[in-house]
């Protein structure tokens, strides 16, 4: 059955506190689904600039918002153990009252792990941490005690308490590209992330749907969310026209990437100079669009 279209706004936290709050509780009053920051140490497309912590931000967040989804988009696995980004799933969770929609990526930015003294080990490693890390989070926020003996992680008897309150557990998005990766996804996501060409993400998704059909999981129990990066700097995975320079923009890049089988559209949070649009984006857009996305054939 189809569901409706969804829609997020990922921003940065480079701002300062108080203007990051606004930012979030305008989000919020304009109906977006989602809200979702980032997990670096330092901003990759402005490095010099100051940057507050992912999950420490969130869950300040949690407390002076009521309705909107709230999200780490997406936590680097190379920054913390998998028994700490699940206890700090379950404290979020709790104080967002089930708000919390749980992301995990491998980690990618090597020079942030340079520069703060991390381990940044080889693609393959970095996979087959990140498969581990997944299998004890996904644990971990399902039962009260985890035991778990791999390769890179192992726990034992360790107490998951309390349970938190969305019930198996929290949403999980997962981002990845390659084929790898997208394996994982097929095992164990509620939602796949990427961002990419338009081609890149039809071909992305068919991976997917492979996959999922190789261990006999339903395709359609992934949603499918795609993250529009603005064209502000020379970052790799940007979008070449910004979503918020007109309803017309934002509708147009919507149009192009639900052909490709998208069904979520988390973008880069506009600029100041740009609320204007997306609150018309808002109240003039979103509406239409997600009535069309419940009523399209499956």
């Amino acid at each position: 059955m189809p569901q409706p279209l969804r829609f997020g706004i990922c921003r940065n936290q480079t701002l300062p506190w108080e203007t990051l709050l606004r930012h979030f509780q305008e989000f919020e009053r304009l109906g977006f689904d989602s809200a979702w920051d980032c997990d670096h140490f330092q901003r990759p497309s402005e490095p010099e600039a100051p940057y507050f912590e992912g999950w420490t931000t969130l869950a300040a967040l949690a407390t002076a918002t009521e309705r909107i989804r709230l999200g780490v988009l997406v936590s680097s696995n190379t920054f913390r153990h998998p028994a700490l980004l699940a206890k700090q799933a379950v404290t979020i969770d709790h104080i967002s009252g089930g708000r919390l929609e749980l992301g995990i990526g491998t980690g990618w930015y090597e020079a942030e792990h340079h520069r703060f003294g991390l381990a940044f080990p080889p693609a393959p490693e970095l996979v087959g941490r990140f498969r581990e890390a997944v299998e004890i989070v996904d644990h971990m926020l399902r039962h009260d005690l985890t035991s778990y003996d791999g390769t890179y992680y192992r726990l034992q008897d360790a107490p998951s308490r309390p349970a938190p309150v969305q019930r198996p557990r929290p949403p999980l998005t997962l981002g990845a590209h390659g084929p790898k990766m997208l394996r994982i996804v097929a095992q164990y996501a509620d939602r796949w992330n990427s961002f990419g060409t338009v081609e890149e993400i039809r071909e992305r998704n068919a991976i997917l749907d492979e996959q999922c059909a190789a261990i006999g999981r339903n395709p359609n129990e992934i949603l499918r969310s795609f993250f529009g990066q603005a064209p502000r700097d020379t970052m790799a995975g940007r979008l070449q026209t910004d979503p918020w320079d007109s309803p017309d923009a934002f509708l147009d890049i919507v149009g192009q990437y639900r052909e490709a089988g998208i069904q979520e559209f988390i973008m880069d949070g506009p600029r100041e100079d740009q609320f204007g649009v997306m609150e018309r984006v808002a109240v003039e857009v979103l509406p239409a669009l997600r009535v069309e996305g419940a009523t399209a054939p499956a």
